[in-house]
């Protein structure tokens, strides 16, 4: 099957994901990947085997530099709120 004959609207990207590896962006410098198993029209998603990266940014007082942390975790299964939903990405094919 020829996907872009599939694909005519932003949503058929994301049912041609289901049960593959996406990569999820949210607000607040966070970051997930993991397996889809449900959305919504409201971009709710549900996802299993999640890795999420959260970028902590210090600014110093005084100084004018920033410091990075990334924190890692892993869930078995996780619910995303689709109102902190920036971007789904497809797994490459």
């Amino acid at each position: 099957m020829d996907t872009s004959l599939a694909i005519q609207e932003p949503f058929d990207l994301i049912r041609l994901s289901l049960s593959e590896r996406v990569f999820v962006k949210l607000r607040g410098d966070r970051e997930l990947t993991g397996v889809l198993h449900a959305y919504d029209g409201h971009m709710n998603l549900i996802l299993s085997d999640v890795e999420e990266t959260i970028m902590i940014i210090d600014q110093h007082e005084g100084t004018t530099g920033e410091q990075h942390t990334i924190a890692k975790r892993k869930m078995d299964m996780l619910f995303v709120r689709g109102d902190g939903v920036i971007l789904v990405s497809p797994p490459s094919r």
